[in-house]
């Protein structure tokens, strides 16, 4: 008795599980491998890590996810190498054979040559990463209260966020309302409105894949609550509590990097082509050059819409429909006899693109209008809202937000990992109790 054919898919990002669901119904073996147990909603990641949500509330274990189809098989491993020509993947020493390969592992977050950089200016792409950033700022604000030398004082209530896509902005945003709204009245001895928050970005205009009226409005809404956003601004070096721009430099005890990110390692192991990015430059039906029963689809894959001839955005959405497509191609031609001579090429439906700022503000591309202000805010809401996995997950970010609208503060500023407070001149702690009566 022969077996069943099997799909291996690599990743359960939005792409991977899009693939998976599509594959419920058809008569396979398919095996989910990734090396974390749990699918991330990444756009909510920034939240993590300004203390507005906890990792729980936009993570759901993948087991969860599929376990009602019977069908998979759910692997907490890493491949570390794929055989296309012999259809195996590597998982360490083991070797797992395929018929049909679904490559969906991601992307990391790319410094340009400056790995270096990434011990002191983490960048935001995992739960482990939201969990840093969240201890560094939630730090910096405690070691501000201890610190008595004003110019060093000064460097702490300073942040600086490099890059300024839709990670930026909202990270940007999101940090100068911890200092402006919602700690405040938590210290004593430093006051945290006078918090500085830049925002670097070397293109022209924030938000580049967005329409020049949504960038213009994402910059207004941002100076409106202080944040110093500086267009044209390359940054040079990164050093312990600096960055260069230049000659120039601004000392920062809290430095992000959200300027850019590359795919997953795992595409230098195949003998593709690869982009600068990393990524697959894969046909138009997302397989790869030469393997027709393989395929690459989210951020590893370097596709362009068969409409538009424009590349296809690494965005939740793109993986999504490119999950949906490679998913819907297998399952049809494990269900015929004698598959078509030709396959249709990918078109990307671009739903709208939207970037929130803070409390009511947001901008929003939609159907081929811009919107701000709060109507942008609800919209990026409530679609965030509907992509999240998990009944339990939507309602307690509903919940979560209205709170957070309601007293303005944000409940899971935990400092997690042990570490004291650094400060150059210890404060006298009985100095310190008489100035805060």
């Amino acid at each position: 008795m022969s077996r069943r054919p099997r799909v291996v898919v690599v990743g359960a990002g939005f792409g991977g599980l899009e693939a998976v669901r599509k594959l419920a119904q058809t008569d396979c073996e398919v095996l989910l491998l990734d090396a974390r147990n749990h699918h991330l909603f990444q756009p909510l990641l920034y939240q993590v890590a300004t203390a507005a949500l906890s990792p729980a509330d936009i993570a759901e274990p993948v087991r969860a996810i599929v376990r009602k189809q019977k069908n998979v098989q759910v692997l907490l491993r890493e491949v570390t190498s794929v055989d296309l020509a012999g259809q195996a993947i590597h998982v360490g020493a083991e070797e797992v054979a395929y018929d049909w390969l679904v490559l969906a592992a991601g992307a990391r977050t790319a410094y340009f040559g400056n790995d270096e950089w990434a011990r002191l200016a983490p960048g935001l792409k995992t739960i482990d990463d939201a969990i840093e950033i969240r201890r560094r700022v939630l730090m910096a604000f405690e070691e501000a209260e201890l610190e008595e030398d004003e110019e060093a004082r000064r460097a702490k209530l300073t942040f600086v966020v490099i890059g300024g896509g839709p990670t930026g902005v909202e990270m940007a945003g999101a940090l100068r309302e911890i200092a402006a709204m919602s700690i405040p009245e938590d210290f004593r001895r430093v006051d945290t409105k006078t918090a500085r928050v830049y925002l670097l970005e070397g293109g022209p205009r924030l938000l580049p894949t967005m329409s020049e009226e949504a960038s213009r409005r994402a910059l207004e809404q941002l100076e409106g609550l202080g944040v110093q956003v500086r267009l044209d601004t390359m940054v040079t070096e990164v050093d312990d509590g600096c960055v260069w721009v230049g000659d120039d430099s601004v000392a920062a005890a809290n430095i992000i990097w959200a300027a850019g990110v590359e795919a997953s390692d795992l595409t230098r192991t195949l003998g593709v082509d690869i982009d600068k990015q990393g990524r697959i430059e894969v046909e138009g039906d997302c397989s790869l050059p030469g393997y027709s029963r393989a395929f690459a689809v989210g951020d590893i894959a370097a596709q362009v819409d068969a409409a538009t001839g424009e590349p296809v955005p690494g965005v939740a959405q793109g993986a999504i429909q490119m999950g949906a497509f490679v998913g819907e191609i297998i399952a049809r031609e494990l269900s015929n006899a004698s598959p078509p001579p030709r396959r249709p090429a990918f078109r990307y439906r671009n739903k709208g693109e939207m970037a929130t700022i803070g409390r009511a503000r947001a901008v929003a591309d939609v159907g081929g209008r811009t919107f701000g202000g709060v109507l942008a805010w609800l919209l990026w809401s409530v679609v965030h809202v509907a992509f999240l996995v998990g009944f339990r997950n939507k309602l307690l970010v509903m919940v979560h937000w209205a709170w957070q609208w309601l007293v303005q503060s944000r409940g899971a500023r935990l400092i997690t990992g042990g570490f004291a407070p650094r400060v150059a001149d210890p404060v006298d702690l009985d100095e310190a109790a008489r100035s805060a009566d």
